[in-house]
Parts: structure tokens; sequence; C-alpha cells
């Protein structure tokens, strides 16, 4: 495909200190699915605290929102103070929370992943569980933090796929394996939101925006993850491109 064939995609990123200085970043995995799995090129969207996005959105085809080691700070659901030592990214709530209920208003297509399914269940009223592994009867869902990366994002759980949604659509099956490197979850899902998949312990690890203009899908585990290597990522990745095709000939047209 030429250049001029490209949708643009946006992906969030993080604010964070790096020495003396704030930097914006994202992780690389996250670029690479775009441009490895997608009809698309990434351009980066700094979490400068706001974001015009009555400007930017009219501009971009899709927008993807990363996961994070940052937890969103848990005023924004009306969750209890997290411990001291928890990683917040104020910068981030400020931009992206926003952003995504606009990114969807206006029919722009939306993936959201780990942090950024966190996000979408947020901005519609739904809260978090901050430990899941202190919560009920779930299963570990953090990775081993001494093990090697691939390890850590390696296929961790099943994974039960509810019919008739898009995730469904995209891979055909009910059953798919995936990774599992987060500690926080759905605790009450936010309104409006339809359950895609679940982990065996019944913990929501998708969901989709049951009265979207455009493919909007957040999903719990890391489908970027050597996307090209894992038919089910990919399909979650080839309905995201074609909905971002899709907005980009309109766009053209």
């Amino acid at each position: 495909m030429s250049d001029e064939g490209l949708a643009v995609i946006g992906v969030t990123a993080c604010n964070q200190q790096i020495g003396l200085h704030p930097f914006n970043i994202v992780g690389e995995k996250y670029l690479l699915g775009i441009a490895d799995a997608t009809q698309g090129w990434p351009l980066v969207i700094p979490a400068l605290g706001h974001c015009p996005a009555e400007t930017i959105l009219p501009r971009l085809d899709g927008l993807l929102f990363t996961g994070s080691p940052s937890n969103i700070e848990p005023h924004h659901y009306d969750g209890v103070a997290s411990d001291p030592d928890t990683l917040h990214d104020p910068k981030r709530d400020a931009t992206n929370l926003p952003l995504l209920k606009a990114a969807i208003d206006a029919g722009v297509p939306v993936l959201a992943i780990c942090r950024g399914f966190q996000e979408m269940n947020v901005v519609y009223g739904g809260s978090l569980h901050q430990k899941l592994h202190e919560v009920g009867d779930y299963i570990e869902h953090r990775e081993d933090k001494t093990a090697d990366v691939e390890v850590q994002y390696g296929l961790s759980h099943p994974l039960k796929i509810e019919p008739g949604g898009l995730l469904h659509e995209a891979w055909g099956r009910n059953l798919a394996e995936v990774n599992s490197v987060h500690t926080q979850g759905v605790d009450r899902l936010g309104v409006g939101l339809r359950p895609e998949a679940y982990a065996p312990d019944g913990l929501i690890e998708a969901f989709s925006v049951k009265d979207a203009k455009n493919f909007a899908l957040g999903v719990q585990f890391h489908p970027e993850w050597k996307v090209l290597e894992n038919p089910f990522y990919r399909s979650i990745f080839s309905a995201f491109s074609q909905a971002c095709q899709a907005r980009a000939a309109q766009r053209k047209r």
C-alpha cells in the first residue's frame, strides 16, 4: 500500500518524569502494532493535561488508547485512595478521559488496551478493583516481574468470547488464549458497555460500546504483543484497521 493509502491512527502517550524533565512516551509495541498489523501509521497524542479534540479528531482515522505502568487516579470513579506508592499519571487522565468519550461520540474508531480499557470503563461511569489479587476468588492476573518479558507476555489463561459482539465477529470463535499482565480490573461495568469476553474467574476482559457510531472495543489483555505471531491478536487489529480504513476513505470523499 502506498503512503497515500495509510490511515492516520492516534496513539496515546504517558507523561513520565525521566531525570530532571517530563517526557511523553509510548511503548514501541503499540506503535509497531499499528505499523505492522494495520493499514495505518501511528501518530503520538501527547498527555499534556488537555487536548483540542475538536481540532484533532477530524484529522484522525482511528485512536489506540495504550496500556501503562500507571493507574487512573481513583477519584475519577469515586474509589478509595490508592496506596502511597501507586504510580499515577494525572496529565494522562486529564487528556485521555475526555478525549476517549469525544472520539467515540465523533465516530472515530477506538481500540483501548489495558489502561485504555480501564479508562473506557471509567469514562462510562464504571469503577475498578485496584488490587484484584486481594478481592474474592479472582485468579492471579499479574505478571511475574522476575520473569523474562517473553514469559510475562506469554499466554496465561483462556478467554470465553460472547457471541454477537465485535470480538466474536473478528475472531469467529468462542474461545481464545490471552496474556495477563494487569493488577486492576473492572468492578462496576460502565453504563452502555457490552461485555465481550470473560476470564475463567468471571472477570470482564473485553467490552464494546453498545451504541457507538463506529468500532469501539476495549480489551484488558495485550493484543499488540507480537501481534503478527498470534492469529487472535491479529484479528483484533485487522477489525480495527478495517474500521480505520473505512473512515479514511470517508474523510477523503
